[in-house]
């Protein structure tokens, strides 16, 4: 029941490691001369004090630009490992790590590091190894210890566990998350019910705000349910945001009568925890049997549409469908059950009851018989045992979601699940200083691609993103000065307020009225193009940069800009197609093609250039081609290789594929080159595996 135990692997090593930051890097650097890496230097302490405040995106901006200047380097690459163990980016810390220790294999923080990313990985060996190394140049050090040991209990190595621990508490005896460590090898694995419970009041001895210790001495005092449900308030109090102890205590709640109480667990998880099945499904559950049958039924629909095979929910769902009347839609469930789990009785029973109580008597029997034949088989089991559904009486209990599904479709599953259930959250891309500080992974988006690389008058910088993007053709329309301020390419322009509209419509006004008395260039159309794409006019945008085009045929600029209006208008929901009504699948099909047509001429006009490609990639990924979109963001990256935004994408696309591996990599690369979004849906994703 109570697997909320947080284990923190990692908080520890990254405490201790924030307070040895200055002695480290004075180690790290004393052997390097000091008038060759002035810069980079800079770079490396700028973005220690950047880590020290928790601002672990904006260091890691800085360590990459210290190993850029200097690739040799152990200690940017350290640091940077840091901060993504910091972002839960456990695999873009490995690979950091392992950097650090290729440059200098006498740092003992490296190896821990790289244990702890890989503990959190799951490659608990490698993990034990890395700690091996770490202790043979720090054999006292806490973190390490301490994190070995669970990785040994990770592994079942009791024995060897229990050693380390009796180690590290011998040269620690004031250390209390080591008691609870141990309290939770001997309850676990050690059978030792007595000396779990003395190490964890020796904990809250030492600290009695040790919330772990209580989740432990909850567990234990299962069968006192009173002195448990206070034990989970007492850690709820210490972890208020952790929605887990929130489903512990309303299975507590239910068993001491106080169905109100767990109700308003089960809500409160939820608003925590959106996608937390084990309290939705449980929520369910409870619902069921205050007969509140609707709700119920909207639970278990959430759980069904995260996980279509969670049989469970289709069986309770089923039960509620046949209660309310409902029998095409019961029959639609059981009939997923029946193909699903074809030796199950259960389902064949309920099936029988509807289709009797709809006066289909030959195939009630059929099914009848079926479902008895199969019961036989199961004579040593109970029949909801052998289903692994709860019973229909619903009882809540701790029960959690189904195994971890790692398949391509379930990873796809869940993407499309996070992606549809914050449709009502806002995000705000001109991130601020606030925005990117701490802990950004737990700040829950949106889940969207990053948008198209747009052109403005107008920039947005941010901490992360001081300039512009360069492309060469907007260099040199700049250069010619014929255009009423430079032009800028950004993904997060500012929106128009009503004075930038003003002025712009009077730029229109005399464009048009210098136009119609003299004979227009193609840059004349391209400028009031312009003008037209700032006040959000996309159809006399699109005019214009036609006519530009019609005058210059290798006017690259131009069809990158038609591609991004036709984009816009799309978006929007207007059609720029005469011949069809918009809307239609005709004129999608028509405004697709020429919107692809257009970043294909500005990607052939301009083949150095990225953002063709990219804007394509964004296009295709909004009308579901997920494959060709995979093909543009590919071909982005080979053109740019730091192109976060790019590598965001592809990310996206690779989960919306199901492909977990792939999508990982490109957040975790994405992340680091400032992306911040990358690191939340790292761990929401992570979260659901």
């Amino acid at each position: 029941m109570f697997n909320t135990y947080k284990r923190r692997v990692g908080r520890e090593t990254t405490r201790l490691l924030a307070k040895t930051l200055c002695a480290t890097s004075l180690f790290l650097g004393a052997a390097m001369p000091a008038d060759a890496q002035v810069n980079a230097e800079q770079m490396v302490r700028v973005g220690q004090n950047a880590l020290y405040f928790e601002d672990y995106v904006l260091s890691i901006q800085y360590f990459n630009r210290a190993i850029q200047a200097k690739p040799y380097l152990a200690q940017p690459y350290f640091f940077r490992a840091i901060a993504k163990l910091n972002l839960e980016d456990y695999r873009g810390a490995e690979a950091d790590a392992a950097d650090a220790i290729e440059r200098n294999p006498f740092i003992a923080d490296a190896y821990e590091v790289r244990g702890v990313a890989r503990q959190n990985q799951g490659q608990v060996r490698g993990a034990i190894e890395d700690y091996d190394k770490a202790l043979a140049l720090a054999p006292r050090s806490r973190a390490i210890l301490f994190n070995k040991a669970l990785a040994q209990q990770d592994l079942e190595l009791a024995d060897s566990a229990d050693a380390t621990f009796a180690t590290l508490l011998a040269a620690y005896p004031g250390f209390d998350n080591g008691y609870i460590g141990r309290a939770r090898l001997r309850l676990e694995q050690l059978s030792d019910t007595a000396g779990a419970t003395a190490d964890i009041e020796k904990a809250l001895q030492l600290n009695k705000n040790a919330a772990n210790a209580y989740i432990l001495r909850a567990a234990i005092r299962q069968n006192d349910p009173e002195a448990a449900e206070a034990d989970m308030t007492e850690a709820i109090r210490l972890l208020p945001r952790e929605a887990g102890l929130y489903v512990n205590r309303a299975y507590l709640r239910y068993h001491l009568d106080d169905f109100g109480g767990a109700m308003a667990d089960y809500d409160y998880a939820v608003t925590l925890d959106p996608m937390n099945m084990a309290a939705i499904y449980n929520r369910g559950l409870l619902r069921m049997e205050s007969r509140d049958n609707d709700r119920a039924i909207e639970d278990f629909t959430r759980v069904i549409d995260a996980d279509p095979d969670d049989y469970r929910a289709l069986y309770n769902r089923a039960l509620l469908y046949r209660d309310k009347h409902d029998f095409d839609k019961a029959i639609a469930d059981i009939d997923r059950l029946v193909d699903g789990m074809p030796e199950i009785p259960e389902p064949l029973y309920l099936r029988s009851d509807i289709l009797r109580q709809r006066g289909k008597m030959a195939q009630a029997e059929r099914d009848y018989n079926r479902a008895l034949a199969l019961a036989k088989t199961l004579v040593a089991q109970a029949p909801q045992e052998a289903a692994g559904i709860e019973p229909a009486s619903g009882k809540p209990g701790g029960a959690q979601a189904p195994a971890p599904d790692f398949s391509d479709e379930a990873v796809s599953r869940r993407f499309a699940a996070l992606r549809k259930g914050d449709s009502d959250i806002d995000l705000d891309r001109e991130f601020n200083n606030k925005s990117i500080r701490g802990r950004v992974q737990d700040r829950d988006g949106r889940i969207e691609t990053e948008p198209m690389f747009a052109l403005s008058f107008y920039s947005a910088p941010t901490e992360l993103r001081q300039s512009t993007a360069y492309m060469r053709e907007i260099e040199q329309i700049n250069d010619t000065r014929v255009l009423p301020a430079a032009l800028q390419l950004l993904p997060n322009a500012p929106a128009t307020d009503a004075e930038t509209a003003s002025r712009h419509f009077r730029s229109i006004e005399r464009a048009t009225k210098y136009m119609a008395s003299n004979q227009p260039r193609a840059i004349d159309y391209f400028a009031r193009a312009m003008d037209y794409h700032t006040v959000r006019d996309y159809q006399q945008e699109i005019a214009d940069l036609t006519s530009a085009i019609a005058m210059l045929p290798d006017f690259a600029l131009a069809y990158f800009a038609q591609g991004i209006a036709r984009f816009n208008m799309r978006q929007s929901g207007v059609s720029g197609n005469d011949s069809h009504p918009a809307g239609t699948p005709a004129d999608t099909r028509a405004e697709l093609r020429e919107m692809l047509a257009d970043f294909d001429a500005a990607a052939k006009l301009s083949p150095e250039s990225p953002y063709p490609a990219y804007n394509k990639g964004v296009a295709l990924a909004s009308v579901g081609d997920y494959t060709s979109a995979l093909a543009c963001f590919n071909d982005a990256i080979a053109l740019k290789p730091d192109f976060g935004e790019a590598y965001y994408n592809r990310g996206c696309v690779y989960f919306q594929l199901g492909n977990s591996e792939r999508g990982s990599a490109d957040l975790s690369k994405a992340g680091e080159l400032g992306v911040v979004p990358s690191y939340n849906l790292l761990k929401r994703m992570k979260a659901r595996r």
